[in-house]
């Protein structure tokens, strides 16, 4: 069941940040009607409730900011891209998967290559390097290996990072 509380008492923040103590409710709207400010509640299971004098309105413009700022940052640091191959990939699946890899390192993304072994290829791990090695040939122009190959379980693992601007 919800309880109502009867709040007459409200701890108060002013307008920089400075802790004015707990106050009377009625207080505390005088001061906000005083100062231009809005009196905005901030904890409300606290006891006494926390409120805090601002302009609500630049506040909320503020935080809407730092929200568009960190999914901004977010993006840019995830900049992680995976293609796959296969051992036996033919001759124009390679051009467009290496036409995919090179649109990637262009656009500043690292990309994870990962060569897939099925059966017996898996007994010859010299045929993913040499696929590792041509890819790094025809993309030597927009990145480099950052990782050399790497065998884990049934795939081979390598990083390509873009060539700096």
């Amino acid at each position: 069941m919800n309880e109502q509380i009867n709040v007459s008492q409200v701890r108060l923040i002013g307008p920089n940040g400075e802790m004015m103590g707990i106050v009377p409710i009625q207080s505390a709207l005088a001061l906000s009607r005083e100062s231009d400010l809005d009196l905005v509640e901030f904890g409300e299971r606290e006891n006494p409730p926390v409120c805090r004098l601002l302009n609500y309105g630049k506040w909320k413009y503020e935080q809407e900011k730092k929200e568009k700022q960190a999914r901004k940052l977010q993006h840019q640091q995830g900049g992680l891209r995976e293609m796959k191959f296969r051992v036996h990939i033919d001759g124009h699946d390679y051009e467009t998967k290496k036409g995919h890899v090179e649109r990637f390192l262009q656009g500043g993304d690292k990309v994870k290559i990962t060569i897939m072994f099925r059966g017996r290829e898996q007994s010859k791990p010299e045929l993913g390097t040499r696929l590792l090695k041509k890819l790094e040939e025809d993309l030597a122009e927009v990145g480099f290996l950052e990782q050399a190959p790497k065998q884990e379980g049934r795939d081979m693992r390598a990083v390509f990072a873009p060539m700096k601007k």
